[in-house]
C-alpha cells in the first residue's frame, strides 16, 4: 500500500514537471517563430526562402546586409535583453518580497542610464552622430558598462537599505524607486543642459530605448553578461524558493539570507547596467514577464526563471516588430511600446497591493 501511494506522487510529480516544461518548450518555440517572421518584415520585405538562403550562406548581396547586418542582430539582441530584464525582475521581486519591484520601477535602470551619460558626454566613452539610427556611438563598451554598473549600483544600495533596515512596505519601496528614478533623472537632464544641441538630441534619442542600435559587438557582451547572470541565478534557484518561505524559515534551512539578497540584488543590477549602456531605457519588461509566467507555471524558481526569461524575450521581440512595422518605415521607440504593456499591469498590481513582508 505504501509503495502504491510512493509511485502515485512520484506520478504526479513527474506530470507537475513535464507541464511547466513543455509550457516552456512551447514559449521557446513560438519565440524562434516570431523570431523568424521579425527577420522577415520591415519596410524591406523579404521572402521565407531568400531569408533561409542567406543564413546558409546562398545569397549575397542587399539581403545579406539586410539580415546579418540589422535584423539578425535586432532580433537576438531584443531576445537577450528582454531574457535578461525579466529575470533580474524576477529575482528581484523575490529577493525584497516585493511585486512591483523590477529594475524600471526601483529606478535601477534610471540609475544606469545616469552612469553611461556621465561615461559617454564627460569621458569620452561614445560619440554623438546627426542621423537618427545612430544617435549615440558606443567606443568604449566597458567604461559605459562599469559606469552604468555604478550608477544601477547606486540605486540598487539605496533599495537594500531601505528594505533590510527600515522595513518600508512594497508600496512605499517603489516610492522609493520613483524618487531614485526622478534623481537619476535629474543629473542626466543637467548633463544634458552643458552639452552640445547634437549631443542633447543624441542623448534623448537614447533614453527612448532602441534594440536597432546594438551591434554583434554590442550583443556579444550583452548575452555575456546576462548568459553569466542566469546561470547563477539558476545556481540559485532552491535558495530563492526558499525565500519564498520568509527570512527566517530560509535561515533555518541553512540559507545566507543576507549574502543570497545582495549578491542577487548586485548580478540584477550588472544585468540592468550592461542592457541599458547600449539599448537605453526600456521599462517594464521586467515587471510583465515573471507576472505572467508566476500565473501560469507558479512560484517554482526552477521552472519561473526560464521561463521568465523566455517570456521577457518574447515580449521585448514583439513589442520591437511592432514597433517596426506599425507604421514602417517609421520605427517607434521600442521603450514606448513596453510601456503601454506594462504601465496598465503595474496600476493593477498596485491597486491591488500586498501584504507580504
Amino acid at each position: 500500500m505504501r509503495q502504491a501511494v510512493m509511485v502515485d506522487i512520484a506520478q504526479s510529480y513527474q506530470r507537475y514537471t513535464r507541464r511547466k516544461v513543455l509550457i516552456i518548450a512551447l514559449l521557446t518555440l513560438l519565440s524562434v517563430l516570431l523570431g523568424v517572421y521579425a527577420i522577415n518584415a520591415g519596410s524591406a520585405e523579404l521572402t521565407p526562402g531568400q531569408v533561409l538562403l542567406t543564413l546558409l550562406g546562398q545569397v549575397e548581396g542587399r539581403s545579406q546586409v539586410i539580415i546579418w547586418h540589422i535584423r539578425l542582430p535586432r532580433v537576438l539582441a531584443a531576445l537577450t535583453a528582454g531574457a535578461g530584464l525579466a529575470v533580474a525582475g524576477c529575482v528581484m521581486q523575490n529577493i525584497l518580497r516585493n511585486p512591483l519591484a523590477s529594475p524600471f520601477t526601483l529606478g535601477v535602470s534610471q540609475g544606469a542610464a545616469f552612469g553611461a551619460a556621465v561615461a559617454i558626454l564627460t569621458l569620452g566613452a561614445g560619440s554623438t552622430s546627426r542621423t537618427g539610427a545612430d544617435a549615440v556611438l558606443i567606443n568604449n563598451p566597458y567604461l559605459v558598462t562599469s559606469f552604468a554598473f555604478q550608477g544601477a549600483l547606486a540605486a540598487t544600495l539605496v533599495i537594500l537599505l531601505l528594505s533590510r533596515y527600515k522595513g518600508v512596505s512594497p508600496e512605499a519601496m517603489v516610492l522609493a524607486g520613483v524618487a531614485l528614478g526622478s534623481l537619476f533623472s535629474a543629473g542626466t537632464i543637467i548633463l544634458q543642459y552643458f552639452a552640445s544641441d547634437v549631443q542633447v538630441a543624441a542623448m534623448v534619442f537614447w533614453t527612448f530605448g532602441d534594440i536597432g542600435r546594438a551591434s554583434w559587438r554590442d550583443l556579444g557582451i550583452m548575452a555575456a553578461v546576462t548568459g553569466a547572470g542566469l546561470l547563477y541565478f539558476m545556481a540559485n534557484r532552491w535558495n530563492y524558493n526558499a525565500l519564498d518561505s520568509g527570512a527566517e524559515t530560509a535561515k533555518g534551512l541553512g540559507v545566507s539570507v543576507a549574502r543570497i539578497r545582495l549578491t542577487g540584488m548586485f548580478v540584477a543590477s550588472l544585468i540592468t547596467a550592461a542592457l541599458v549602456a547600449f539599448l537605453g531605457i526600456i521599462g517594464f519588461i521586467g515587471l510583465v514577464g515573471p507576472h505572467l509566467m508566476r500565473r501560469v507555471i507558479g512560484d517554482d524558481h526552477r521552472f519561473l526563471i526560464p521561463a521568465a526569461g523566455v517570456m521577457g524575450g518574447l515580449l521585448l521581440l514583439a513589442a520591437d516588430t511592432l514597433a517596426r512595422t506599425v507604421m514602417k518605415p517609421v520605427v517607434l521607440p521600442v521603450g514606448a511600446i513596453t510601456s503601454f504593456m506594462g504601465a496598465p499591469l503595474f496600476l493593477y498590481l498596485l491597486s491591488r497591493g500586498d501584504n507580504r513582508r
